[in-house]
């Protein structure tokens, strides 16, 4: 029987390493044949992955996969400003991906019975300019996206934008153009491009990846039919290679990124406190491994939620020194930053973290709505469960993500749609009235509402999208049976 081994190389971000060792996680759970290897590229600007990385050992992780820390090169990220980092840390990890994949090689040569052959390279978009190293391996390589169908289409479209027609796409910060994308149905507010496009310095990165991706033996992408169906089949109409969409692909409950010994008790305090509250009566604020926010926002924030009623579970960590990249930390004290008595007014009603199990809490009964910085993970999660989000998005391609969840499929509502940070250069963003915030949270946790009934319908088609025979159960063995018929492909080329 042959066996095969496919190495993947995420960006080191919390939601690219989840999604590239979840889909990883699943390929050799599906396939005995398949073995594979994970590679991290280290970064020391985010200690929550780190602790998330940590927790990937033997014994969490199945058979015929592992997941390897690369050598970490902190002058790398500390030297480049901006989103240059990403292309200097893959360019600088080169050598030791070259090394790793070697002794893949070399073991497979010499037990060529009993040790997994290479079969390719599965490639973080913002990574692609590995590239080169699958060619140098004479093996084939793949994209897999960490965000969804419609953010693909969107990145093709712009550099089909810029490369053919010469557009600038600079001038569109902060206009009132809208644009229509094939991989959308509503045109799109030009304001709610990603900033990497704005930024001269990552706008060639964006733009490398884009074209880097047509020559792809296929994409991975987390998502599902049923759920991005137009953005799928405006897919495959373009000259692009097949896709596969694999989803939803989340974090399993019961394996939370940096549960330790300081956590244990968090957990459990978190977990009892929402079993003491109603059905569908807790709004849950959680803004990802990087989301903070400035001393003005969090006292806005606290007199919405005092205003408003509901009851709150609020995950609140202190955003970074100006100037410093790195993430986010834990308040000392949350009473240095909350309004005063604030925490004594909502102990009946809210409660405060530090930390927060998100695919738990998001699966509690007690849950009725969540207020989410829109990373594609964290709305994977929410549709999974069934819990309508409202809208904040902060960096990246959130804002897109934001008006993909909002306008395009009407499975949340808007807090903000244009609301931004740049975390790579300090801005703090504006401050968003507590007025809004409530507005947001009156329609997120409205009972009976069209949005509420669509989530749950939507969890269900989730469910079934990964049962046998469904969407993404096919699209699995597909792309299965593509990694099994290259190596095919190269016995056969060596024969002849």
């Amino acid at each position: 029987m042959k066996k095969a081994e496919l190495v993947f190389i995420p960006l080191p971000a919390m939601g690219h390493i989840v999604a590239a060792v979840e889909i990883a996680k699943l390929i050799v759970e599906r396939d005995d044949r398949i073995s594979t290897s994970v590679l991290i590229m280290r970064s020391t600007l985010d200690s929550t992955t780190t602790k998330y990385t940590e927790s990937l050992t033997p014994s969490t992780l199945p058979n015929r996969m592992r997941v390897v820390d690369l050598p970490c090169l902190e002058h790398t990220a500390v030297h480049n400003t901006g989103a240059s980092w990403m292309a200097s840390l893959a360019e600088a990890q080169k050598n030791h991906v070259k090394e790793f994949v070697s002794k893949i090689k070399a073991q497979s040569e010499l037990s060529p019975n009993d040790s997994p052959r290479l079969a390719g390279f599965v490639l973080d978009t913002f990574v692609l300019g590995m590239d080169a190293l699958a060619g140098e391996f004479g093996v084939p390589w793949y994209v897999f996206s960490a965000s969804g169908a419609a953010f693909i289409g969107l990145m093709l479209y712009l550099q089909a934008l810029h490369d053919e027609q010469k557009a600038d796409l600079s001038e569109y910060k902060d206009s009132d153009a809208e644009l229509e994308i094939p991989s959308l149905v509503n045109r799109l507010p030009a304001k709610l491009l990603p900033s990497l496009v704005f930024n001269r310095e990552s706008l060639p990165i964006f733009l490398g990846a884009a074209r880097r991706m047509k020559h792809a033996r296929g994409i991975l992408i987390n998502t599902f039919k049923e759920l991005e169906s137009h953005a799928i089949n405006s897919l495959s109409k373009g000259e692009i290679p097949p896709v596969y969409p694999l989803g939803p692909i989340v974090r399993c409950k019961g394996n939370s990124y940096d549960v330790g010994s300081s956590q244990i008790n968090d957990y459990k305090d978190i977990m009892q406190w929402l079993d003491d509250q109603p059905p569908c009566s807790v709004v849950f604020l959680c803004f990802g491994s990087w989301g903070s926010f400035s001393v003005d926002q969090v006292k806005e924030t606290a007199y919405a939620l005092e205003q408003c009623g509901h009851r709150f579970l609020w995950c609140l960590r202190e955003r970074p020194c100006t100037g410093k990249i790195e993430s986010p930390s834990d308040y000392v004290n949350f009473q240095d930053i909350l309004p005063e008595g604030f925490l004594d007014r909502s102990v009946k009603i809210g409660k405060v973290i530090k930390w927060a199990p998100q695919v738990e809490i998001l699966g509690h009964k007690a849950i009725g709505g969540f207020v989410s910085h829109c990373g594609w993970n964290s709305i994977l999660e929410s549709i999974l469960s069934g819990v309508p989000v409202a809208t904040w998005p902060l960096y990246g391609e959130q804002q897109f993500n934001a008006f993909e969840i909002v306008i395009e499929l009407g499975l949340g509502v808007e807090i903000k749609l244009d609301y931004g940070i740049d975390i790579l250069e300090g801005d703090i963003g504006e401050t968003v009235n507590s007025d809004d915030i409530k507005r947001g949270l009156k329609l997120l946790m409205e009972n009976g509402s069209e949005i509420r009934k669509k989530v749950k319908e939507m969890s269900q088609l989730s469910r079934k999208a990964l049962m046998e025979d469904a969407s993404s159960y096919s699209a699995l063995a597909r792309l299965i049976e593509d990694v099994m018929d290259s190596i095919a492909c190269h016995d056969c080329s060596l024969l002849s």
